[in-house]
């Protein structure tokens, strides 16, 4: 056995032992050191990797929050160009816009026939004496039939077969199309604009705040109109009419259509913004957009009793003319036609007075109502649905009744 105490009272043994010990706290020292400064070089690492990470983080969610349009983010956003407008340009020449021209405040845009054609010349004439740009829709695809109207080349002409008015609007009527204009006129052909300027009009719709409007009709020239629209004299605008006997009665208090809020789809005038809210409304195919009209108070931009109204100080009439579906008819077959499935019982007219004689010659009118109304049937189903179906929208009108 070893006796330790002798092990370490010979000088060799001493001198290895402390030897040993020397080296291994070297060795332990090396190891501490190097640990630490191992340590302190992956900690620098660590902290420039996150340094790196929260700007290319940053950075990206900077690129998130740049709203480009969907399908451009592939793009520079300096390139991406998001509205258009209808002006046509010339096939040589400057690139470049003339600085000094201003674009049209706003736009026309009819759905037009050639047997409207004297009546439509005086419509565009007006207006484009104001600065507006006109759009034709025809119909009827006679467009080289109207060449020969001085104004005709200065007209954007579009040409579909047996359309309707929104059926053309929902396809090049885009809101980032119109953008440029700050009104938009979207009206029939069968309009009298003696008593009409569009300046005047103009002026008064941003004097009231009208988001949607139309001009009133004369009640004692048109043919056709609803009590709201028909014009009040001596008056520069109204925005409600009353009722005080019989069903449906309106006053002060009432806050929907057909008392307030409502205008016709016949001729009317949208801002810019309502047209943005309108043209999502307008269903893609339902060519007719009956039962629109009703709802277009939710998109005035606020109270549809202030910000939708009817101009009388400037008022159209309505001439009740036959256009889609009829072929060699007369007005009265078609008024009669019209007062008879009337659902509001305000409708001016007589349906014996205007009963169709057997001469008359009517193709698809019948075919062409019949649809308008499946159309507005469909719709009312359609808004129903998503009202029920929507659980973030709040309908700013649910409390309010007539």
């Amino acid at each position: 056995m070893i006796n330790p105490a002798s092990t370490l009272s010979d000088p060799k043994n001493r001198l290895f032992y402390c030897s040993l010990v020397i080296v291994s706290s070297l060795i332990c020292g090396a190891y501490f050191i190097g640990g630490a400064s191992i340590a302190q070089e992956y900690k620098e690492k660590l902290t420039r990797w996150k340094m790196i990470y929260n700007t290319q983080n940053t950075t990206l969610h900077t690129c998130k929050n740049r709203c480009q349009p969907s399908g451009s983010e592939a793009l520079p956003k300096g390139i991406v160009v998001k509205t258009s407008d209808l002006e046509a340009l010339p096939l040589w020449g400057s690139s470049v816009k003339n600085e000094n021209s201003k674009p049209s405040k706003s736009l026309l845009a009819i759905a037009v026939g050639i047997k409207q054609k004297e009546i439509v010349d005086k419509i565009v004439k007006k207006f484009l004496s104001s600065d507006f740009v006109v759009m034709l829709f025809h119909y009827d695809g006679a467009v080289d039939k109207w060449r020969d109207l001085p104004w005709s080349d200065h007209a954007i002409h579009v040409s579909v077969m047996n359309q309707t008015k929104w059926w053309f609007a929902k396809r090049f009527l885009h809101p980032d199309i119109v953008s440029e204009y700050k009104y938009i006129f979207l009206w029939d052909e069968d309009l009298g604009v003696e008593n009409f300027d569009p300046m005047r009009y103009l002026s008064i719709i941003q004097e009231e705040g009208l988001e949607i409007s139309q001009p009133a009709l004369d009640p004692d020239k048109s043919e056709v109109y609803h009590s709201i629209t028909a014009r009040v004299k001596n008056s520069k605008v109204h925005r409600r009419f009353y009722k005080y006997k019989g069903s449906g009665r309106c006053d002060d208090h009432s806050s929907a259509p057909p008392c307030a809020g409502w205008v016709e789809m016949m001729a009317p005038v949208f801002s810019r913004t309502a047209w943005q809210c309108v043209w999502y409304m307008i269903q893609n195919d339902l060519v007719h957009a009956w039962g629109l009209d009703v709802q277009l108070g939710y998109c005035a931009q606020g109270d549809r009793t202030q910000n939708v109204g009817v101009v009388d100080s400037e008022y159209i009439v309505h001439l009740g003319l036959p256009t889609l579906g009829v072929s060699d008819g007369y007005k009265a077959s078609i008024m009669a036609s019209w007062v008879t499935n009337s659902p509001d019982p305000s409708q001016k007219g007589d349906s014996k007075a205007l009963a169709p004689s057997a001469s008359n010659k009517v193709n698809d009118r019948s075919k062409v109502r019949m649809q308008s109304f499946i159309d507005m049937q469909i719709f009312k189903e359609r808004w129903s649905n998503a009202v029920k179906e929507e659980k973030c929208w709040v309908d700013p009108y649910q409390l309010t009744t007539n």
